[in-house]
Formats: structure tokens, C-alpha cells, sequence
């Protein structure tokens, strides 16, 4: 044995000193009575192993650190060190109100800091916490200089910094054009213990999606959020781009120059904001005209914005994408329609196997879609939109039915309808409107209309509304306007076109659309939401 060995060696008598003089320690039992650790464990342990006064009982981590450091002595103060050890393992759980409490303390630090060596607590916090935000910030700035990866990126588009600690209540930008549920108040940055994340390197980065449409030009840009994004600023505008398209097949000067003013003001709110990820679409104007891919490449010259003509297919899926948060969870069907200035896209969800799948995945279970190469521009432009009789009206009714025979599962369509649990849901300017005047909103709220639920005989009932409407009463109310009173009677001719066809008793308003959609598929791509892995239980009893 070696000279200040204080083990027990075969032989040796409990409680004999050995040649250092210390104690040794007395045998062990097999079945030894449960310790009781004194209320002042802490500060006797301290005291034995030199570490200095007691520490505070509400310092947890320096508890945790004194239990674990090393005790010399004699063998009292080994003894004490094992059952100190021991005890020790366990963690302290904070309960939800300290973790909502600490959050922000938790988070503001770096993932990569290097754990504090055992001997005791570092008294180094606060350096430490400055350091971890000074590194956050580095990481930031080279992220930003790496640029987005695989996506668009506008011509000079400034990078931006990341915000400080996440443990501020940041509160939400307001949004242009009415988007009011994503920037009405404050949310907390911190997220839920086993819920999705958003990722390290998504935090701060910017998402935008512009749709460039027969009749709108509109942009959306967010930020992701824990389970979506926040509208950071959105942008709409009245363009009429397919103006006189249906009679010349050509988009006309005056038609581009406005679109191209509406574009310029778009790229500007891109640079402003620094956004790093976009996609820039254009739908059913550019597609039918013979000058459209002339027009792309003048857009791309004088505003340095690289559209992209999207095919109807990819139309209809985003459409999808974008509204699947409103579709029912006991549904087993939807038909959802996008009644657009130049083209509506029908599209059927068949739900019947979903397994639970929901948002972005609902996507995989489109059964069947059509595009009609009708829209609220173009039917109204043939028959007329401003002074609409009821023969006017079946008409327009009539000519968008014509296309729905081209619909390949319609007599499936209409078998699953008839079991039930099949609603309609639109998103459109169309059915907006209608949710606006049916609860006779003195202004347009998006709060009230997206999400709204609407019965057959409420749809019944606001389209005959609006046929009794004289134009001059349109333009006068205040969920319609001037740039829609024209156009307004030609969506309702193709709801009640599709109402006939595949009658359902409900139907749901979705004041959302292709922007929503290419912005989950965007932050999709890049796996912003990511789960925590789950929770592991501490197996309970003696560990050995």
C-alpha cells in the first residue's frame, strides 16, 4: 500500500490509522440504510474540501459543481464525496414557468460554448454571455456574405444583421395590405420544449414570394416562425396585366407599364428588407400571350427581377400548399378552387387515407385538378361586367360549366361528395368579397373573412345579393371597391358554375393563396422546421 492510500486493503482492521494518520473507511454493508443529506450538505462539503464560504442555495449550478469536484482529506471527507457524487446525478427540472422564466438566459448563449470544467463554478458569466453574442453575430455576417444557397437573389440585395438575444419580445411588423393575424401583436421568440424549432441558421433570414397575375401584382415576405412564418410587409396592387388579352393575344403597352411600376416597387421593398430566399412567378397572362416571354425579359432588363412563368400544374399544387392549414381535420375530401383574373384551377384533395398528414404534405394527396382557361378578366371582358342582367349571368355561368366537363374524375368527385365530409375551399378575390358583405363589414378585415365558414344558403343568398347590385352600389361598398366592381359578378358566375356541378353544403373562405404557398415550400426546402428529438425518461431505481 502506498503511503497516503486511504482504501481498505485485506487484513487491515476498520478503523485502524494507517501510516498518513487518517482514518480508513469502515467496511460497507451490503445493504447499507438509506443517507440522509443534512440541509447544509453544500456548505459542509465546501468547508471540508476547502473551496471557501457556502454558496447561495439558489445557485444551482454551483451546487452541481461542488458536488462533483474532487474532495482530498481523509476518509470522512471521501465518504462524503461519494454520497455527494451520487446525489449529484440527479438534475434539477425547472418546471414550465422557470424554463418560459429562463428562456431567454438559455438561449442567448452559443450552442457551441464549451462546458466549465468541474472544480466549481467559473466566475465568468457574463464575459461568457458577451462572448456567445459576439460569435452569433460573427456567424450571422458570414452566413450573410455565403449568400441563400440554391435561391433567387435579387440584384443588390444588402444583407442584414440577425437581432440580439432571443429572450426580447419582439413585436410584429406591420404588414401592408391587411394581413392582420400574422402582425396584430408581440410573440415570444422562445418555442415550445418538444415542438418544432425553427433552425439556428433560419432565424434571422428573410423569405418573399411574388405573384404577378392576370389582374394583381402582389408580394409577400415573412420570417419563419415555429410552426409558420410572420408576414414581415406585403404589397398588392391592381395591374390588370391581361387587359384586352382575350381579343388581341397580346399583353398591351399600357397593361406592362403599369405592371412594371407595380415590379419596381416590389424589387425596392426586396432590397430594403435584405431578403436572401425568393421566388418570383407570373401566371395565366404571361403564359397566353405571344409576347409574354418579351415581357419577362424586359422585366428582367429594367427592374433586375428573374421571373418565372409557372405551368398550371404547379399553379394548382401551390394554390394547395398555401391554403392547407384551413382544410378541415375529419375531412375526407376538398375541393379547392383558385378563381384568378385569367385562369381558375380546380383541384380535388382526397383524404380518405391522410394517416394524420397535414400543412405542406397535404400536397401529396391531390387526386385530380383542372385548369379553366377562364377568370374573372376574361369572362368579364366577353360578356360584360358592369351592367349584369340575369341573362347575362347564366351566361357567364354556361360558358365556365362548358369547361368543367373536362374534369376526368368528376363522376368520382361527385360520388364522394354524396358520402359526405367534403367541403369547399376557396381562395379567391371572389369569395373574400362575398364573406365581407355577408357579415356586412364596414371595412375589409381579414381577421374576420380568412378562415370564415360559410353555409350553401349563405353562398346563395350574397350571390343574388350582388346581382341585385346596381354597379354604381358596388363601387360604393367598401369590401368590393372601383378597381372590382366590374369584375366581382364574373367570380360569382364561376363559384356558382362549380357550386352546380359539385354541390357541397360548406364552404370555407381562405383570404390566402399561391404567395402563402411558395413560402411554406421555400422554408420546406431549407427544413426550418425541425422537431427536437424526443424526450428520454430517466430510468428510475438504483443505477450501479
Amino acid at each position: 500500500m502506498r503511503p497516503g492510500d486511504d482504501r481498505l486493503h485485506p487484513g487491515s482492521t476498520p478503523g485502524h490509522d494507517d501510516a498518513t494518520g487518517a482514518g480508513t473507511e469502515p467496511a460497507k454493508r451490503k445493504r447499507s440504510r438509506k443517507r440522509r443529506r443534512p440541509k447544509n450538505a453544500g456548505s459542509i462539503q465546501a468547508r471540508v474540501s476547502g473551496q471557501g464560504a457556502p454558496r447561495a442555495a439558489g445557485d444551482r449550478d454551483a451546487e452541481r459543481h461542488a458536488a462533483d469536484a474532487p474532495v482530498k482529506g481523509g476518509a470522512d471527507s471521501k465518504t462524503a464525496s461519494a454520497g455527494s457524487r451520487k446525489r449529484g446525478r440527479k438534475r434539477h427540472r425547472p418546471n414550465r414557468a422557470e424554463r418560459r422564466a429562463g428562456a431567454g438566459r438559455i438561449d442567448s448563449h452559443s450552442p457551441t460554448e464549451a462546458p466549465q470544467p468541474k472544480g466549481g463554478p467559473q466566475p465568468v458569466a457574463a464575459e461568457a454571455g458577451h462572448a456567445a453574442r459576439a460569435q452569433a453575430a460573427t456567424a450571422s455576417d458570414s452566413r450573410a456574405r455565403n449568400g441563400a444557397g440554391s435561391g433567387t437573389t435579387a440584384s443588390p440585395v444588402a444583407a442584414r444583421p440577425q437581432g440580439e438575444g432571443r429572450e426580447r419580445f419582439e413585436p410584429r411588423e406591420a404588414a401592408v395590405g391587411g394581413h392582420g393575424p400574422h402582425c396584430a401583436s408581440g410573440l415570444p421568440r422562445h418555442v415550445s420544449r418538444d415542438g418544432p424549432t425553427v433552425a439556428d441558421e433560419a432565424q434571422g433570414r428573410l423569405y418573399a414570394a411574388l405573384d404577378l397575375g392576370t389582374n394583381n401584382c402582389r408580394l409577400l415576405v415573412a420570417r419563419p416562425e415555429q410552426r409558420g412564418f410572420r408576414v414581415v410587409d406585403a404589397y398588392s396592387r391592381i395591374v390588370r396585366l391581361g387587359e384586352g388579352l382575350g381579343h388581341t393575344n397580346r399583353l398591351g403597352e399600357a397593361a406592362m407599364d403599369r405592371a412594371l411600376e407595380a415590379l419596381a416597387c416590389c424589387r425596392d421593398k426586396l432590397e430594403d428588407r435584405g431578403v436572401e430566399r425568393f421566388r418570383l412567378i407570373a401566371t395565366e397572362a404571361c403564359r397566353a400571350a405571344e409576347n409574354g416571354p418579351q415581357f419577362i425579359e424586359r422585366v428582367r432588363q429594367e427592374t433586375g427581377l428573374a421571373l418565372e412563368i409557372a405551368s398550371r400544374e404547379t399553379e394548382a399544387r401551390l394554390a394547395v400548399a398555401g391554403c392547407a392549414s384551413l382544410v378541415c381535420p375529419d375531412a375526407n375530401g376538398v375541393v379547392l378552387f383558385d378563381i384568378g383574373g385569367g385562369s381558375s384551377e380546380i383541384v380535388w384533395l382526397d383524404l380518405r387515407n391522410r394517416c394524420g398528414a397535414r400543412g405542406v404534405a397535404l400536397t401529396r394527396f391531390i387526386r385530380a385538378w383542372i385548369s379553366l382557361p377562364v377568370g374573372v378578366v376574361n369572362l368579364a371582358e366577353r360578356h360584360g361586367g358592369r351592367h349584369v342582367t340575369a341573362d347575362t349571368f347564366e351566361a357567364m355561368v354556361n360558358d365556365a360549366r362548358s369547361h368543367l366537363e373536362a374534369f376526368t374524375l368528376g363522376r368520382e368527385l361527385s360520388a364522394a361528395i354524396c358520402d359526405g365530409k367534403v367541403h369547399m375551399l376557396g381562395t379567391s378575390g371572389t369569395v373574400t368579397t362575398l364573406a365581407g358583405v355577408h357579415f356586412g363589414l364596414k371595412r375589409y378585415d381579414r381577421r374576420r373573412v380568412d378562415g370564415a365558414w360559410m353555409d350553401n344558403e349563405d353562398v346563395t343568398a350574397m350571390i343574388e345579393r350582388l346581382r341585385a347590385m346596381p354597379y354604381e352600389e358596388r363601387v360604393d361598398n367598401p369590401c368590393i371597391g372601383a378597381d372590382r366592381a366590374d369584375l366581382v359578378l364574373a367570380g360569382c358566375a364561376i363559384l356558382e358554375a362549380i357550386r352546380r356541378r359539385w354541390p357541397c353544403q360548406r364552404l370555407r373562405v381562405a383570404d390566402r393563396g399561391l404567395r402563402e404557398g411558395i413560402l411554406m415550400e421555400l422554408m420546406a426546402a431549407d427544413n426550418v422546421w425541425r422537431r427536437k428529438p424526443p424526450h428520454r425518461q430517466r430510468p428510475r431505481g438504483r443505477t450501479r
